[in-house]
């Protein structure tokens, strides 16, 4: 995995929820991983296709997702409100739309879907020649997970796979 593909969504996710949330973020426990993601609060999942080829899944623990609902809404939100769920799709729409900007930035082209939340317990498993780069967000309210699988393929490579599809 490229780590100009990730950087950006790794400064994107720490600038909005360092904002999102008004609260220092770090970095933790980064590790790669071949299985199948299991979510571990709520999830919401982005795919990408083209140049820039997998998926990004933002996975926030149940309080820190009511935390941000409520920053987001500007009123106390509570755990079954269906706020805190589109708070994390707002969560990646920020992130993508940051990380997208400096990616087209770079010459990069791809489409990005809307994100989705990710229900399932079993999650989205890497395609085989795709590792996932996990880590940790830490925040004052709670940690928020980011799971990448991205790989990148020619321009040439990723039209012709477009034209087929």
């Amino acid at each position: 995995m490229r780590m100009e593909l990730i950087q950006p969504f790794i400064n994107a996710t720490d600038a909005v929820l360092a904002q999102g949330l008004d609260s220092p973020v770090s970095i933790e426990n980064l590790s790669m991983d071949e299985e199948a993601y299991r979510r571990r609060g709520i999830a919401a999942e982005v795919c990408l296709i083209g140049e820039i080829e997998g998926r990004i899944i933002f996975d926030v623990d149940l309080p820190t997702a009511v935390q941000l609902a409520t920053r987001l809404a500007g009123m106390e939100v509570s755990e079954t409100d269906d706020l805190v769920r589109e708070a994390v799709c707002e969560l990646a729409n920020q992130v993508i739309g940051n990380a997208v900007t400096s990616l087209n930035d770079q010459g990069f082209h791809f489409h990005v879907h809307p994100p989705t939340l990710h229900t399932s317990e079993q999650g989205s498993k890497s395609s085989e020649d795709t590792e996932a780069l996990v880590m940790c967000f830490n925040t004052s309210s709670g940690n928020v997970f980011m799971n990448v699988a991205l790989r990148h393929h020619s321009r040439q490579a990723a039209e012709s796979t477009a034209i087929a599809g």
